[in-house]
């Protein structure tokens, strides 16, 4: 599989390490960005070509990857366009809408738009996938090898679910580590150093978390177990009942959903 990606960042620069040498080899993996740096990096971790622009190479791709920020999509669709014919194309730029996207590809029909999370950096991200009519069925096993490169997939029938998709998994990073810092620092506040508060609240977090893909058992059921009734879970998950923790949590990832349904109106706006 040849693979161009338009953008070497962060989230790029993980599907690379997650793809060369194991789905396709580096000589198959070309990189459009401006930055030069970016592209010696690349190019010396991983053996793939290179380019500071949109040029030729991208026509012999069997998939072109959109790795570049939300507001710069309507000019690089525009300087890619002429080097489109059988490609798929994937892209992993939030709030861009597959409708808008081949829009400004001149009525391209085949591409998958996805939301993958910050855990792809370590191979261990979760990404939600959709993929409009014009995707074959050989092209969406592509799509799905190439983000499985660095985690788990979730294919939605209907394209409007990607907004619940940031909410929980896009953005759900940041409530970990929200909940985290605020353990940390409750930590400190009971007399604990940083350094154990740190380990313990992470420790803590890593375990409960594997706990809870390893089990065959509900979430639910794992929480009941620990919280004997009377005791010291109980009367924190007790405190947190009665301050709203879980109306807060829902309200937030309402709010997260909504975000991205504004965003995407006003990213594909004429």
């Amino acid at each position: 599989m040849k693979i161009a990606f338009i953008g070497g960042g962060n989230m790029a620069t993980a599907l690379i390490a997650g793809l060369a040498g194991k789905l396709t080899s580096g000589a198959n993996i070309h990189v459009v960005d401006p930055n030069a740096d970016a592209l010696a990096r690349l190019h010396h971790q991983f053996s793939v070509s290179t380019s500071p622009t949109i040029d030729g190479a991208i026509a012999a791709a069997d998939v072109v990857v959109l790795a570049v920020k939300p507001q710069q999509m309507r000019e690089v669709a525009a300087a890619l366009q002429p080097h489109l014919a059988r490609q798929l194309v994937l892209s992993i730029a939030a709030g861009i809408r597959a409708a808008d996207l081949a829009r400004w590809l001149g009525g391209y029909a085949a591409i998958v738009r996805t939301m993958p999370n910050t855990p792809a950096l370590i191979g261990m991200g979760i990404t939600g996938m959709v993929a409009t009519a014009g995707v074959s069925g050989e092209q969406r096993a592509a799509a799905d090898s190439i983000m499985r490169a660095v985690g788990q997939t979730v294919w939605l029938d209907d394209e409007a679910l990607i907004d619940p998709v940031t909410a929980v998994s896009g953005s759900g990073p940041a409530y970990v580590f929200f909940f985290i810092e605020a353990m940390q620092k409750a930590a400190e506040e009971m007399g604990l150093s940083a350094e154990q508060g740190r380990q313990l609240a992470l420790a803590t977090f890593a375990g409960a978390a594997q706990l809870a893909v390893q089990s065959p058992e509900p979430v639910t059921v794992l929480r009941e177990r620990v919280t004997s009734k009377g005791g010291t879970t109980y009367a924190a998950i007790t405190s947190m009942e009665q301050s709203g923790v879980a109306a807060a949590i829902g309200a937030a990832m309402q709010a997260a959903a909504a975000r991205g349904r504004e965003l995407g109106e006003q990213l594909g706006r004429d």
